[in-house]
């Protein structure tokens, strides 16, 4: 860029996983990504994978999911463990928000707090399966 600030572009949003495909695999299918070419599964199901990158159909970068060998999960709303960082996912109707959770915990989701009576802003806090908590409203 010439002739003004330059400033750092988020790449993707990293996120730790003890199962890194698993991980991949639930924010693949909830949000509707793709493999960055090379990094999709193997065809003889030997997957030993410890970074993982997600793209959105424009191919830009989304989600990078990187291997650990142990995760404490998230004990929120406590902060024992904390959260250390979460997503919020946005839809448009509280029916969609009801579909959008349902999918989630098929994918592997655990709900952790139900807030839909709220009238301003009805949400669900989540945890994907690795226990990264996220929270998925109406807004």
């Amino acid at each position: 860029m010439t002739g003004g600030l330059m400033y750092p572009e988020l790449m993707h949003t990293a996120i730790d996983a003890t199962d890194c495909r698993a991980l991949a695999e639930f924010y693949r299918r909830f949000l509707g990504l793709r493999y960055r070419p090379g990094d999709e599964p193997p065809a003889d199901g030997a997957d030993d994978a410890d970074w993982l990158v997600l793209v959105d159909d424009a191919g830009r970068r989304v989600h990078a999911v990187n291997r650990v060998d142990r995760l404490d999960r998230s004990t929120w709303p406590s902060d024992d463990v904390p959260k250390q960082m979460h997503h919020d996912y946005r839809v448009d109707t509280v029916d969609e928000l009801e579909r959008q959770r349902r999918r989630a915990e098929d994918l592997g989701a655990t709900l952790l707090a139900d807030r839909t009576d709220d009238p301003d802003e009805p949400l669900y806090v989540l945890a994907d399966p690795e226990g990264h908590p996220f929270c998925l409203l109406v807004g």
